[in-house]
């Protein structure tokens, strides 16, 4: 299994960022994904789910409303759409699949 993430970045309060996440070593259409995050002192936590087919969605109370999760089997990819990030948004951002994380990619939000 392998998962790469990337789309992290700096932006201020109130701002949109599109993570992705490609991945490969596995097929990718069976399985549900999961994006998480890990903020600093704090530990890795759920953010969103999607199923593998239907596309059914389950977020984390803290983004419901603000982030939105797509996938396209066809290119191996799951996404996470945030706007109206706020600074406790700031984490480190990883896709999950089979007990496996990427290498997660930085979302700093701030003035």
């Amino acid at each position: 299994v392998q998962l790469v993430e990337s789309g992290g970045g700096l932006v201020q309060p109130g701002g949109s960022l599109r993570l992705s996440c490609a991945a490969s070593g596995f097929t990718f259409s069976n399985y549900g994904m999961t994006w998480y995050r890990q903020a600093p002192g704090k530990e890795r936590e759920p953010v969103a789910t999607i199923s593998p087919t239907r596309g059914v969605t389950n977020y984390a109370d803290s983004v419901k409303g603000r982030f939105t999760i797509s996938r396209d089997n066809a290119k191996n990819t799951v996404y996470l759409q945030m706007n109206s990030l706020k600074p406790e948004d700031t984490a480190v951002y990883y896709c999950g699949v089979l007990g496996n994380w990427g290498q997660g990619t930085q979302v700093t939000v701030s003035s």
